[in-house]
């Protein structure tokens, strides 16, 4: 066989398998340094065309084939874990206060604001109702959370879902301490570290984290020419390698407004897939997944 057909015919195998992959798999897929699939997040859900952090967020990131809604998580008064971002409130809902001052049953009372702040039909759901519409459908990532960790661990395992989320820990923190909160973490339980590589303890801490094999590295970095970042695609031998295209303070101006406002994908997504990440967050979900698609690095 000629060697572009070699070629054509493992790009092929590479597509159908991506294709055919549970959440799970995945996700497992993302510690397998060989593996060249990159896996798209959602950032809050799909909150340009819906409330954000909402089941029909949800639902869209589902129909738009993204691989992975992030999301966060606060505690009502009557413990409780609702998917909501802020310490209040009042930006994204028709309610005022902070969570914890509403039982589940007050706070489900209120309505959901779309993006530019309109009154929606939507309400604010619990992470359990979030967890049953992903549930073999999408990955999901928390945020926000940390604070109720054990309880998320055990809403996940309750729901069959530990093998299909990730759940970030205290940002630039070292394993030993995370274990000293928490108490030694279960080996199938994916966590992700966000690391300001600036730093100078940034190799450390991310270091710490050998010893738990289902770790996402996110790396933050506000500009571009930090030497650490060069060797930025040797952390796949250890970990999922994370990067967020939101906003250009997190990624040294590769983001997404530079990719289509400017029309400069290939300087922003481009830059971010040849440093080796595997998982990309942002905020223009629809269009990195057409540019994917169109590099034939998702199906």
């Amino acid at each position: 066989m000629k060697p572009f057909l070699l070629q054509l015919f493992g790009l092929m195998i590479c597509h159908s398998a991506f294709s055919q992959s549970s959440p799970s798999q995945k996700l497992n897929n993302v510690f397998n340094s060989k593996d060249k699939g990159i896996l798209v997040t959602a950032h809050r859900g799909d909150w340009r065309n819906t409330a954000e952090n909402s089941v029909q967020a949800l639902k869209n990131c589902i129909a738009m084939g993204a691989d992975i809604m992030e999301l966060d998580l606060k505690k009502t008064k009557d413990g409780q874990l609702i998917i909501m971002h802020d310490q209040t409130i009042d930006r994204t809902t028709t309610g005022k206060g902070e969570p914890s001052n509403y039982t589940l049953e007050e706070i489900k009372a209120f309505y959901l604001r779309s993006g530019v702040g309109h009154q929606t039909r939507h309400h604010i759901p619990t992470f359990k109702e979030i967890l049953a519409a992903a549930k073999n459908n999408i990955l999901i990532d928390v945020d926000k959370g940390y604070d109720y960790f054990p309880q998320v661990v055990k809403e996940l395992r309750e729901t069959g879902m530990i093998d299909q989320a990730v759940i970030n820990v205290k940002n630039h923190t070292p394993l030993s301490t995370i274990e000293t909160e928490q108490g030694p973490i279960p080996e199938d339980v994916t966590l992700m570290l966000i690391v300001d590589m600036k730093k100078p303890d940034a190799s450390s801490i991310i270091d710490s984290y050998k010893a738990h094999k289902r770790t996402i590295i996110q790396t933050n970095f506000n500009t571009d020419t930090l030497s650490i970042l060069k060797d930025l695609g040797n952390l796949r031998q250890h970990y999922g390698l994370w990067i967020n295209s939101l906003w250009p303070e997190q990624n040294g101006g590769h983001d997404d407004d530079r990719a289509v406002e400017d029309n400069q994908p290939d300087q922003s997504w481009g830059w971010l897939i040849e440093h080796r990440a595997n998982m990309i967050q942002t905020d223009r979900p629809k269009e990195l997944l057409q540019y994917l698609k169109n590099k034939k690095l998702h199906p």
